[in-house]
């Protein structure tokens, strides 16, 4: 059964409805699968949600159908082009949130304000943003938590064991350099395809006490 593999929402996690269609391939992927999710969904109605190493397809693939087969309510950042030529209503149904660049807010202040503007909202984020190794993650998402005042709920996806583990919430402090190496230990003990570490170069510096 696949619900034996995967958590059940918390009561304050944000819902999808309908999209039959979409949840029915979300199982054909996930049921011949052998990746599981272990750990509990935060009972939060509003967060920003990190998941690292990202090294495959197949692991994109398996997150996002868990999603719509849980019926999480997930939504991703996107820029304005991608709301273009009739497409919005398909991006907005699909948990996009348009970004536009003018904007003098910036990609932070906007989506701090859908936070001000949203009771709930699960925002994902690729920190790595590739699936190549990098030197360091990209920031963008602690600077979002710390301007809405929500706290981070980092997924570590471990590929030698098809696992995505499900961590606890880390709030910010206003201090990005000992919030990050907070989230680096998370993620320190995860490994992607080909052995990836999950903590980039300069954050594996930052918690060896070499940077």
């Amino acid at each position: 059964m696949i619900n034996e593999r995967l958590p059940a929402l918390s009561p304050e996690a944000p819902r999808r409805q309908g999209q039959g269609f979409i949840r029915a391939l979300a199982a054909l992927i996930i049921a011949p699968s052998s990746w599981k999710v272990v750990g509990e969904f935060p009972n939060v109605p509003r967060l920003v949600a990190i998941a690292a190493p990202h090294s495959s397809n197949w692991d994109g693939f398996f997150g996002i159908a868990v999603a719509y087969w849980l019926r999480l309510g997930a939504h991703w950042m996107g820029k304005s082009q991608l709301f273009r030529f009739g497409l919005g209503p398909l991006m907005r149904a699909l948990g996009g949130i348009e970004t536009d660049r003018s904007n003098a807010q910036g990609a932070v202040g906007q989506m701090a304000e859908q936070f001000r503007q949203r009771e709930k909202l699960w925002l994902f984020i690729a920190p790595e943003g590739t699936r190549k190794p990098v030197t360091k993650w990209r920031s963008g998402f602690w600077h979002i938590a710390e301007a809405a005042k929500v706290p981070i709920f980092p997924v570590a996806i471990d590929f030698p064991s098809k696992t995505f583990h499900l961590g606890p919430l880390i709030h910010t402090t206003g201090d990005q350099d000992k919030d990050f190496q907070t989230i680096y230990e998370y993620y320190r003990p995860f490994r992607g395809k080909g052995g990836k570490h999950a903590v980039p170069d300069q954050g594996r510096a930052a918690v060896d006490g070499g940077g």
